[in-house]
């Protein structure tokens, strides 16, 4: 036993990583390689292209399988390219093609790169190529530029492009924030925890460059967060916290109706069903102020009794954000916290069962805390 845990130490961690990912990089490092090198061997000639191959490679490995790391982004890949060639080229012109020339070139790059925040690992190998360049590379002096920027605007284009047909949101850019209610008041969901401001200390404070940018840093964060709070909620559903005598309006309930059953119930919002009993919109007390107030002002049709009917189907939204009766609170969390709504109805299937507001989500938890909190107080404490 201990010489099996002794050997599974050595072995790499698992990539936690599906197969499917691994085929689908796989096709696209070999479609971003093939194009890139069809369209230098048809602009330069497939020597020029071949010697180039190498690096170019490298990039294909980060931009289809790595797309996330910061090091697989289109900045990097192209200052890296750009700025790794000029170094070769001087060093090649100032002192040949000697070992010690590609090794002084690649440590001169990989500053270079850190400068302009492009490294970028196979820019390292550009460099070396460079000075290390076959007669047939040599030959074209400094319009070798010409050939690299062409292999790496192209492998560049078809990752954008393959890797968002298939799903991969790439070049990774910020995800905009959410501002529903258009204050300085930073989201209700980020008030608590860790904050951009710590992830920030976090990484100065370790001093390491980290493949990851930094946003999605932050998203992995974050899910983790999510998956923690998931375990400690247990088995709280949106069944088990619902209201489940929901009142409801149909399209042909007037506004006047739609005020009565929200004032008498209490409530700010109401599913609109069909008569089919299909969930076809949803009002709340913001949708239906407008029209009362336009009905409230002094008209002469009003005063004779002919004020138009504002009917549900006209003022209700749609379509509607609803959830499974087996959704775990934590998913209930985001939209009610951070999305503005104030009401979701529940679904089993087709059939609406029941209704959660904040105030149901809000008592569940605390019903949650509470007897946890009774759990805990009857431990024994350990000696």
């Amino acid at each position: 036993m201990s010489t099996r845990n002794g050997f599974g130490r050595l072995l790499p961690a698992p990539l936690n990583i599906p197969p499917k990912e691994w085929l689908r990089a796989g096709v696209g490092a070999l479609l971003g390689l093939f194009l890139a090198g069809l369209a230098c061997s048809y602009a330069f000639g497939s020597s020029v292209a071949l010697h180039l191959l190498g690096p170019l490679a490298a990039t294909a490995v980060l931009l289809f399988a790595v797309h996330s790391g910061a090091l697989a982004q289109p900045w990097p890949v192209l200052g890296s390219y750009a700025c790794a060639t000029a170094v070769g080229l001087l060093m090649h012109h100032l002192f040949g093609s000697a070992l010690w020339v590609a090794a002084a070139a690649l440590g001169v790059a990989l500053v270079l790169m850190c400068l302009l925040r492009c490294l970028h690992p196979p820019g390292g190998g550009v460099a070396v190529s460079v000075v290390l360049a076959d007669s047939t590379l040599a030959a074209l002096g400094d319009q070798v530029f010409e050939p690299i920027m062409l292999n790496a605007l192209v492998l560049v284009a078809v990752a954008i492009l393959y890797n968002r047909l298939t799903g991969v949101r790439y070049p990774k850019t910020a995800a905009p924030r959410k501002d529903l209610h258009h204050t300085a008041d930073v989201l209700p969901g980020e008030r608590v925890g860790v904050s951009g401001a710590d992830l920030d200390q976090a990484l100065e404070e370790l001093g390491e460059f980290v493949d990851v940018t930094r946003d999605e840093l932050e998203r992995i964060i974050l899910a983790t967060e999510q998956h923690a709070l998931q375990r400690s909620l247990g088995g709280i559903t949106a069944a088990s916290v619902m209201s489940r005598d929901v009142q409801q309006a149909t399209p042909k309930t007037t506004l006047q109706q739609a005020w009565q059953l929200l004032s008498s119930h209490h409530l700010k919002t109401l599913p609109v069903l069909d008569e089919a009993r299909r969930l076809v919109g949803i009002v709340s007390l913001s949708d239906l102020v407008g029209p009362a107030m336009a009905q409230a002002r002094f008209s002469w049709r009003g005063l004779f009794g002919r004020r138009p009917r504002v009917l549900m189907e006209q003022l209700m939204s749609r379509p509607v954000i609803t959830v499974r009766s087996d959704e775990p609170a934590v998913a209930l969390i985001p939209l009610l916290s951070e999305q503005g709504l104030h009401c979701l109805p529940v679904m089993d299937g087709e059939r609406l069962v029941g209704v959660i507001t904040q105030t149901d989500l809000i008592a569940g938890l605390k019903r949650h805390l509470l007897s946890a909190a009774q759990v805990s107080d009857h431990r024994v404490p350990a000696l």
